[in-house]
Formats: structure tokens, sequence, C-alpha cells
């Protein structure tokens, strides 16, 4: 459901107030990319736009702090899922407007909302003024739109180099991952709420807002960013025969998946018996042994198509499937 943003008033002249928070080691042509936005920007009657780029230090959270105290009611966020979610956790919870440019590999929040990846519409759709209100996960006062995840999702993550990424796109992260199939799994105990703990021998818990994951490959299928509930994925497959046979059912979407245990909740606690690495949104973070989540039901606006403009992802998602199964076979050939 789309509602109109209640954001601040708009400017003198109509349009609405905005700020791009860039990373700028994700555009190729920064000067080009601020004349295409002004330009865009201006031809709808808005203002220019402030300008802000992310650091090493900072990649986007304090940017996007400065934005919200300068007033403006739509921050663009124009980078990876790493950029995305330094925005987000900074308009939390706040009345500004995410508008999600992707320039990354990933783009997670993207994909799983049928934002193009195309810089002139995810402008048109910031300035169509279509708005939906968002859950957001929570961990250790950083947030997440997607997913959080310990265990293999992040060795994953680690493994996967930005140049491969740069190369062979979203694929990139399942080469990184063939390298991790073998590795000991992790013994967990999993709180959900104030439900009894659950212990599992798992090689990965994905702790998610919404369901699909890179490539488009929709993993949680009941996982909506409104809901208020967090979904929990726990993956334990042994052998390789195992992995194959996960990915195979996760991309055909044909009965249960094997070796996948979901779980639902609004809190979620998960102690490993060892330091394990953990991600948010596709971005590694410190390793530790608890990976310890809540859900803040809908704390934040995004800038999202018009109903009748919405894209259709059937294309995307069968080309996905596509590639997914040729990697799984590739797995299975191993």
């Amino acid at each position: 459901m789309t509602a109109q943003g209640r954001g601040r008033p708009a400017s003198d002249d109509g349009g609405l107030r905005s700020a791009v928070v860039v990373n700028p080691v994700k555009v190729a042509d920064l000067a080009g990319l601020r004349r295409t936005v002004t330009d865009a920007l201006a031809a709808a009657g808005w203002p220019e736009p402030l300008w802000y780029e992310t650091t090493v230090a900072d990649p986007g959270r304090g940017q996007t702090q400065e934005a919200v105290r300068a007033g403006v009611d739509v921050v663009f966020a124009c980078g990876g899922d790493g950029t995305v979610m330094s925005c987000v956790s900074a308009l939390v919870g706040t009345d500004v407007a995410l508008a999600v440019l992707p320039q990354g590999t990933g783009n997670l929040l993207a994909a799983n909302l049928g934002l193009s990846t195309d810089l002139a519409a995810g402008l048109e759709v910031a300035v169509e003024r279509g708005r939906r209100l968002l859950d957001v996960g929570e961990v250790d006062g950083r947030h997440f739109t997607v997913m959080a995840g310990m265990g293999f999702d992040a060795q994953m993550l680690a493994a996967t180099s930005e140049a491969t990424k740069a190369r062979i796109g979203w694929p990139a992260y399942v080469v990184g991952g063939l390298r991790h199939l073998r590795d000991r799994p992790m013994r967990v105990s999993i709180r959900i709420d104030d439900r009894p703990p659950v212990r599992r021998r798992a090689r990965s818990v994905l702790i998610a807002n919404v369901g699909r994951l890179q490539g488009g490959i929709r993993l949680l299928t009941e996982a909506e960013p409104d809901d208020g509930w967090l979904d929990v994925a726990v993956l334990s497959p042994r052998t390789l025969r195992d992995w194959a046979a996960l990915g195979w059912a996760v991309i055909r979407r044909h009965g249960r998946v094997p070796r996948m245990e979901v779980f639902r909740g609004r809190r979620v606690v998960v102690t490993a018996d060892r330091t394990q690495p953990r991600e948010l949104d596709g971005d590694v973070i410190a390793p530790s042994r608890r990976l310890r989540a809540v859900i803040r039901p809908k704390a934040l606006w995004l800038c999202v198509p018009q109903p009748e403009r919405a894209p259709d992802l059937a294309v995307d998602a069968e080309r996905a499937a596509e590639r997914g199964e040729q990697l799984v076979e590739e797995a299975r050939r191993e």
C-alpha cells in the first residue's frame, strides 16, 4: 500500500527539499551524476538538492543526519547496500523519506520492493511522491531493511571481492560462497520473543524483514516489509548434496525447502558456540557470538512507484532463477 508522504511543507516553488548522499567510489562520473539529478529535479520544480559524499569513516549516517537537520523532505541514497543501510539508520523514526538510486552490486532493498536500478526511473519515483511505510530491523543500534545474518551468509560476503562483483555482478557472491560450503557448522541457541530457546547445528541463521536474496531469488515466501514481524531462516545443510538440494528448492519454490526451518518473531537473539561472522543488508559487520535483532514497525518512509506504474519483475525473476539453476548445477558437479 502506498500513501502520500507526510514530510515537511514543500518549498516556496512547490517542490520538495532534498539531499543526495552519494558514495563516490560507486560512481564513475560524479559530475555527470550531479548534473543529471539536479536537472531532473529542476524540471519537476524541486530546488537544487544538498550534496554529501560518504567516507570510509562515515558511510552515510552522519551525512544523512545533517541533511535531516537542514530540513529536507527526501534523501537520495546513491551507492550500494552499505550506503542505503547507513542512510536508513539516520532516517528511522523521522518523516523524511528515503529514495534509492542504486549504484552497487547487491541492491537488496531495490530488488525486494521492485525499485528500478535505472537512475532516471529512481528520480521519477521520488518526484511522483509515492510513499510506503516500512518496518526496519535493529541490531546493536544499526538498522537493516532486508536481512541480518550470522554464519555462512556473512562468510560468503566477506569472501567476495569488489573486483569480482564489478566484473560479473551478483553471481560473484555464489563464487565466494563455494569456498565455504564445507566449513564446520556452528551450534546455536535461538530465542524468539519470550519462547523457550531453540537449539540447532546450523550453517547460517538469517533474520529477515523481506524475503529476496541477491539475484532476486526469494528465500522466504511470506516475509513482508510492513507486517510487523521478523522471519528467521535456519539453514543446516551438511553435505554438498544438501547444499544443492536446498539451493534447487529455493530456486524452484516447490514444496518445503530441505535443511531450512523458518520461525517468526519480533525479538530474536541468536547465540553461537564460537565467534561468527555477521552481516547487515549485505555489509559485513564485526564478528560476535551473538546476533540480537528487534523489529521497529512502520519506522521508515520509502519512495516507491505509484501502484499503476509499479514495474513488473516477472522477467527479472525468471532470469535470476535460470542463472541460479546453472549455479546450483555447477555446485553439484563439484
